[in-house]
């Protein structure tokens, strides 16, 4: 009798933490993979002889591909198999994490990014419901805390380990560091993993698919170049939204009316799981905007060095790890106690950072970060269990999908929204604040006012406007955090909705 043969039932204790290790383990690989690259687009611009604009498609695809296969993770499972989807997701991400390494040209790495991206996509929300599946609900919040980290912590280590290497030994070291990994991973899953039986009678339904894939990768297209295009003003962007608008609402209008559409909406009457898809679209849009607004900001404005930014989001990463660790003990009370105490923590880090000025020191920033931290590991752990607690276990894969998919629409809209924010503000700042840089301001005279600016000749008055500058970009940073605590404040009502099961 082969591991596939076993039946969830058969499992013993040490099968069911093998697979929650090496099930973690691909899925962690998976996460650091996504921001790795974030760090090393200049070395690969120079390298590959391309533009800012061309490079920028290596993570632009690889996004497109996995918001497209992760909805169609339900009929995957459905039609090969849990242990096939996860064997042959892994070994594909492996072996195109390993090919864009070796790629010496841009539309290689380009084609490998997707076939990465396509290949991961399963891994996260497939992983989650093998392991809701695999050990008994009063484990759920232990093992969905282990889990979680892999999720979480994963894109954190990337670019901090990424940069690290790339700073060494070139760019591709940061995709070869992923391989044999990968290859523990896939061994791993190989000897542990259990099928649970398929159906190869489910039919996937290409209207709803297409419709919905269409939808999200225009909107994905939106957001990554509508801060580059000038939003609407730029024709490119007002047909990708059109044509949004319009695929979702084919979607939508067929998943209400087809015998089996592709989502099944009937999920929605569970209470718990749609709340905790809104939930979850909001925890989307906080995780990962403090990481792409406060590398730019302390080095443009502070000039902090790479070294110490890689730091900082090292202890944000450690402060995710503490948190784990305490919603395991936190996972005993109400989840709504843990939700709420972790939401409450995130807007105290987003008042924090409203609070920063020009003689920020890198000791509130770190303690900044581990906040963040912290917050975003004591939410994963109640909201994942609340929401999938009243679910039929036979739609976890599928159920998941859609909890994952959510997660990544809300970073990217909320990131791009942060970033056009921050942009508008400084703009409009600078303009108000360059009013009263003037001779007909009589303050000016005042000695002591200026300090050591002048605006007697050019270069002085050059030196003047760039520090309006700098402090009218603080400024757009400082509206960028209001809006994040606003927005971690707002989801507490429907923290509040959710039902606990007695």
């Amino acid at each position: 009798m082969t591991a596939a043969d076993v039946t969830p039932l058969e499992h013993s204790a040490f099968q069911r933490w093998a697979i929650l290790v090496t099930v973690t383990l691909a899925v962690t690989l998976y996460s650091l993979a996504i921001l790795v690259v974030s760090v090393l687009l200049p070395q690969m611009q120079g390298t590959l002889s391309v533009t800012q604009d061309e490079i920028a498609w290596v993570i632009t695809f690889n996004i497109l591909a996995t918001a497209v296969v992760t909805p169609m993770t339900g009929w995957l499972t459905a039609r090969f198999g849990r242990r096939n989807v996860m064997l042959w997701g892994t070994a594909g991400f492996t072996a195109s994490t390993l090919a864009c390494g070796m790629a010496d040209s841009l539309v290689p790495v380009v084609i490998y990014r997707i076939i990465q991206g396509a290949c991961g996509a399963p891994l996260v929300p497939l992983g989650q419901a093998i392991i809701l599946d695999t050990f008994p609900k009063h484990q759920h919040g232990r093992v969905t805390s282990i889990f979680g980290m892999g999720v979480v912590v994963g894109p954190v280590i990337g670019p901090t380990l990424g940069g690290f290497l790339a700073e060494l030994y070139g760019w591709r070291w940061a995709f070869y560091m992923i391989v044999p990994l990968g290859m523990v991973a896939l061994m791993g899953l190989f000897a542990f993993l259990t099928d649970k039986g398929r159906d190869r009678t489910v039919r996937l339904d290409w209207t709803g698919f297409l419709a919905l894939s269409a939808s999200v990768v225009c909107l994905q297209l939106l957001l990554s170049r509508g801060q580059r295009l000038d939003w609407f003003e730029s024709p490119e962007i007002i047909v990708e939204a059109v044509l949004a608008a319009g695929a979702f609402y084919i979607f939508i209008v067929h998943s209400l009316t087809a015998r089996e559409p592709f989502l099944n909406p009937r999920l929605l009457l569970d209470r718990n799981y749609a709340l905790g898809l809104a939930i979850v679209f909001i925890y989307g849009m906080l995780n990962f905007t403090p990481m792409v607004l406060m590398p730019p900001m302390l080095q443009s404005l502070f000039g902090y060095p790479d070294s110490i930014i890689g730091f900082i989001l090292g202890m944000r990463g450690a402060g995710a790890v503490a948190g784990f660790f305490a919603a395991m003990w936190i996972g005993r009370l109400d989840p709504r106690i843990g939700m709420t105490l972790g939401y409450l923590v995130q807007a105290a880090s987003g008042i924090y950072m409203a609070s920063f000025d020009v003689n920020v020191t890198i000791t509130d920033v770190a303690i900044n970060s581990v906040l963040q931290g912290f917050a975003v590991g004591i939410i994963w752990v109640p909201l994942t269990v609340a929401t999938f607690a009243t679910l039929d276990p036979k739609h976890l894969a599928e159920g998941s999908s859609i909890y994952h998919l959510l997660r990544n629409l809300g970073s990217s809209v909320y990131i791009s929204l942060s970033v056009t924010l921050v942009i508008v503000s400084t703009t409009i700042n600078y303009a108000g604040l360059a009013e009263f840089v003037s001779d007909y301001n009589k303050t000016l005279a005042l000695p002591w006012l200026l300090g050591a600016w002048s605006t007697e000749d050019a270069k002085s008055l050059a030196a003047l406007g760039g520090e309006v500058g700098r402090q009218a970009a603080l400024i757009g940073y400082i509206n960028a955090f209001k809006a994040y605590t606003i927005t971690c404040l707002a989801v507490l009502p429907l923290v509040l909705l959710v039902r606990v099961r007695r």
